[in-house]
């Protein structure tokens, strides 16, 4: 089981309680899980609160001579093309939007509302990844990888362009460091990546490309150059 599996289940049934082999080794996954619990815990405190039985109040007599009807409303042909148009519009963005996964501007917007997205990826630790875990996301056929680089804290496979990506995190000085292995995404030269709290560098490398992104006052050309040493494409 991988973690897109597991979270499906997980995501679909909180009480969930397989995969436990994956689940012992993946603190991805844990975090998700706890985070699923409390979800569901805090549901069903919601649930559970009485509501008073609804009574409904006794009205006064209506005087009817005082009521005055309204006239039906009739819609102009222009109104309801544009409601109509309106409808269609919005089912066609939500279905560009479920079935490409939502759409960027550029590689730098994908990857810092990825990054976003998994925030519980973060952390500051000092325990490492397993090698087990670290050869599963980075296996030999996508590139060989040292620990020069830094501690790897953090090992998950991500969905980046519609392809499956190393997402990785080693410690820096001033906290977490995200680094997505992009061997398929060729890019034309370094282009610098800011966002709200984090700055960050997408690297041309062969045929692909390496993301690295950290706090803004993190020194990254020190981690750049650790990287890209640390980094060999198998293909």
């Amino acid at each position: 089981m991988n973690c897109n599996e597991y979270r499906e289940a997980i995501g679909a049934d909180p009480s969930f309680d397989g995969g436990a082999g994956h689940l012992s080794e993946c603190a991805s996954c844990q975090a998700y899980r706890r985070e699923m619990l409390e979800l569901d815990r805090t549901i069903s405190a919601a649930l559970s609160i009485d509501v008073p039985e609804l009574t409904v109040p006794e009205l006064p007599d209506i005087d009817t001579g005082n009521v005055v009807s309204l006239s039906h409303r009739r819609w102009s042909p222009p109104t309801l093309l544009a409601m109509a148009a309106t409808v269609v519009l919005a089912a066609f963005i939500g279905i560009r939007m479920i079935g490409s996964g939502g759409e960027f501007d550029s590689l730098a917007d994908q990857l810092l509302a990825h990054i976003d997205h998994e925030p519980y990826a973060l952390r500051v630790t000092d325990v490492p990844v397993s090698d087990t875990r670290l050869e599963s996301v980075v296996p030999a056929a996508v590139a060989r990888l040292d620990h020069s680089a830094g501690l790897i804290t953090y090992a998950q496979s991500c969905r980046i362009n519609g392809r499956d990506v190393p997402h990785l995190v080693i410690q820096g000085e001033r906290g977490p460091v995200t680094l997505l292995l992009m061997p398929d995404e060729k890019v034309q030269g370094p282009q610098s990546v800011t966002g709200e709290s984090v700055n960050g560098i997408i690297l041309p490398v062969g045929n692909g490309s390496i993301a690295i992104f950290g706090e803004r006052d993190e020194n990254l050309e020190r981690i750049e150059k650790n990287v890209l040493d640390s980094v060999t494409w198998s293909t």
